[in-house]
């Protein structure tokens, strides 16, 4: 099964999507990548769903990429004695260390790292921003606060705390058992929250050690002011909305999305926009217009992949949002401006072989009206080379290595295809060929663009452009 359309999507599995029939039905409606959220259910549960999709991916003979998705630190206030209480604008009320119960004055606050980083004027929002509170006087155990926009609170809402780096670890110790279970189990990427600053970026990639990708998850403003630093050492970006919209200014994500987009696209780093994109279809069978805009708007930016979380995983139509989803990505990508817009910031050219061979393949199949361009690379190098130029014509992704055609799923207009090792370069072109005709690519006589890097197997050494055509055999020379 070929996708007619370059942006991938991602499906969150979840309760409404946790059966082998039901997780079929995603992958056929469009789904590429499944993402398993450990901010829910237990280590059985993300096992289970994890066999599922390999018994999938067994069936449909194409590689499936997998998604583990850490929780990272949850910052919560405590419970309240007599229920939900309302606080009103302007009066005062305080967070302590003290256990016991809140009332309409005080509530626990079991993270004594808020207290530390807080001071006169820090705002602290609670219940994804429905209530703020500015920091009058903080001490070590303890925040006194002024209401500034008040409203109901209830046990065990999350806190956020804006523009301000907390002395905590983006890896906790739930973290670490659960990143310990993805890793044993093969996911194919690792998906890091609430990174504040690059040195949390540095220590989970030192602990994956090359056993995974790691996608960085951008919702801390925090982590803006360090964001080159964070690409380089990161393996792909998520545009995570949610938390961004709350910790920041509403308004200035959607200006922040394209800049992260753009900043990804540089580096020829997978990115993916998330969080909300369908949020309607959770309840409803078709989504709002300007839902249906926001993904369009994601697609023409030029990301990699758009996600569904709550519309996959808990919603009552899980695979319509897919289907949905879907079919807006194709039509953006028919649109005669879509290239125009997606390439008016095309990202420059480095001086390298790399660079040099992937843009010349570009304008290659172009100016052949190839079908595709053929990829051949054993660590996803030499793909995410030819992806960053988004050329106009499909790209093949040729690889031996199960793990690289795995985690290949994620990036733009890569159809990832596992072959065997090849025994040599013209063997390599013969199984580029064989593929391209078995997966309908073209027909006898049409032109593959090939890009390789020789020696075999040695990362960023994209240095030969081949032109083949479908039908020959033995093309050395």
């Amino acid at each position: 099964m070929r996708r007619t359309r370059n942006t991938k999507i991602i499906a969150t599995l979840g309760p409404s999507s946790s059966t082998l029939p039901v997780i079929r039905a995603l992958f056929e409606a469009g789904a590429d990548v499944f993402r398993l959220n450990f901010s829910h259910g237990d280590h059985k549960t993300h096992r289970d769903l994890f066999n599922i999709i390999r018994t999938l991916e067994a069936e449909v003979g194409r590689p499936i990429g997998v998604i583990g998705d850490l929780q990272g630190p949850k910052l919560r206030i405590g419970t309240f004695a007599q229920g939900p209480v309302i606080l009103r604008q302007d009066q005062a009320f305080r967070l302590d260390l003290t256990p016991t119960p809140g009332d309409a004055t005080r509530v626990y606050l079991p993270h004594p790292e808020i207290f530390a980083a807080a001071g006169p004027d820090t705002e602290l929002l609670i219940d994804d921003g429905r209530l703020r509170l500015r920091v009058t006087r903080a001490g070590a155990d303890f925040a006194e606060t002024v209401v500034l926009t008040g409203g109901r609170i209830s046990d065990n809402k999350g806190v956020n705390v804006p523009n301000v780096a907390l002395p905590v670890k983006a890896l906790t110790a739930k973290d670490k058992a659960d990143l310990d279970l993805a890793l044993s189990l093969g996911i194919d990427w690792i998906a890091l929250s609430f990174v504040q600053r690059a040195q949390d970026v540095a220590e989970v990639r030192q602990l994956i050690n090359g056993r995974a990708g790691l996608i960085t998850k951008v919702e801390k403003p925090t982590a803006i002011d360090e964001i080159d630093e964070i690409t380089k050492l990161s393996d792909a970006l998520m545009v995570a909305r949610g938390d961004l919209g709350v910790e920041m200014p509403i308004e200035a994500v959607p200006g922040l999305q394209k800049r992260l987009v753009r900043i990804a696209r540089t580096a020829g780093k997978p990115i993916v926009v998330a969080t909300q994109m369908l949020e309607s279809m959770i309840h409803a069978p078709t989504p709002t217009r300007a839902e249906v805009s926001d993904v369009a708007t994601a697609v023409y930016d030029g990301a990699d992949a758009v996600m569904l979380s709550a519309e996959s995983a808990a919603g009552a139509y899980p695979i319509s949002a897919v289907r949905m989803m879907s079919r807006i990505a194709e039509q953006a990508e028919k649109d005669p401006m879509y290239r125009a817009i997606m390439n008016a910031d095309k990202p420059k050219l480095e001086a390298t072989a790399a660079d040099a061979i992937s843009a010349a393949a570009a304008q290659t199949a172009e100016t052949l009206n190839a079908a595709c361009i053929v990829s051949y690379t054993a660590t996803g190098s030499t793909a995410l080379r030819a992806a960053r130029e988004r050329p106009s014509v499909p790209i093949m992704g040729l690889t031996p290595v199960v793990e690289t055609a795995r985690r290949l799923a994620l990036v733009w207009g890569v159809h990832c295809v596992q072959s065997r090792d090849p025994s040599g370069f013209n063997d390599m072109l013969d199984l580029a060929l064989a593929a391209a005709e078995r997966d309908n690519f073209g027909r006898t006589g049409d032109r593959l663009v090939i890009m390789a890097g020789v020696p075999f197997g040695q990362a960023g050494a994209t240095n030969v452009l081949r032109i083949a055509r479908l039908g020959d055999t033995n093309t050395g020379g």
